[in-house]
């Protein structure tokens, strides 16, 4: 559980085991009850906790796939002979 910024309302992030996660707005603390009832998970308050180990490896992997990504776009433009943006 991710509680309410100036930003962002409350909301839940849901961790699979390979880190994928997904978040959704909960509409405030009932929304609490309602989750750990209809899908029968603990749940964690991120603050007190942190994300799970699993979330932040994920995050982080993704991250250096986009950036290895993004160079090899922009040495294809270069080869090409196109000017850097």
């Amino acid at each position: 559980m991710e509680p309410e910024t100036v930003v962002n309302e409350m909301s839940v992030v849901l961790v699979d085991e390979q880190g994928e996660f997904t978040r959704r707005r909960i509409g405030g603390p009932k929304g609490i009850d309602a989750i750990v009832k209809l899908l029968g998970v603990s749940v964690y308050d991120v603050e007190e906790t942190g994300y799970p180990q699993r979330m932040r490896e994920r995050i982080e992997r993704d991250r250096i796939l986009r950036k290895r990504e993004e160079q090899r776009r922009r040495r294809a433009a270069f080869d090409r002979g196109e000017l850097p943006d």
